[in-house]
């Protein structure tokens, strides 16, 4: 009577392990460079990168100006392109594919 028990121990353990063989793996991604994202997801990236940098660039000027490092007239004529770069990019990560072909330089220039 002492086999079937030893044969359920040893099926119970074999069961148990099959189990947990998967957390007991230690988890790597299967690539985690970036230049391996799929053409949209790096267009993405690069668009939320020209925003961040835009708006970075309007809170800095905004910054300069309330300090006196920038005058009225140099506020004035920075502020709008740079709010257009933010808006155009901001425009582009909302219209996806049909409105990210284009990049739009720090000069504010636009770039296929």
């Amino acid at each position: 009577m002492g086999w079937p028990l030893a044969v359920a121990a040893m099926l119970a353990v074999v069961a148990v392990v099959f189990v947990a063989r998967p957390f007991l793996r230690d988890p790597s991604p299967a690539s985690d460079r970036l230049d391996e994202l799929a053409p949209e997801a790096r267009q993405r990236l690069a668009l939320a990168e020209e925003r961040d940098r835009a708006l970075a660039a309007l809170k800095e000027l905004e910054f300069d100006h309330r300090t006196g490092k920038v005058s009225d007239v140099d506020y004035r004529a920075q502020v709008g392109p740079l709010r257009r770069r933010a808006a155009e990019a901001l425009r582009a990560l909302e219209g996806g594919a049909q409105a990210g072909h284009e990049r739009i330089t720090d000069r504010g220039q636009r770039v296929p």
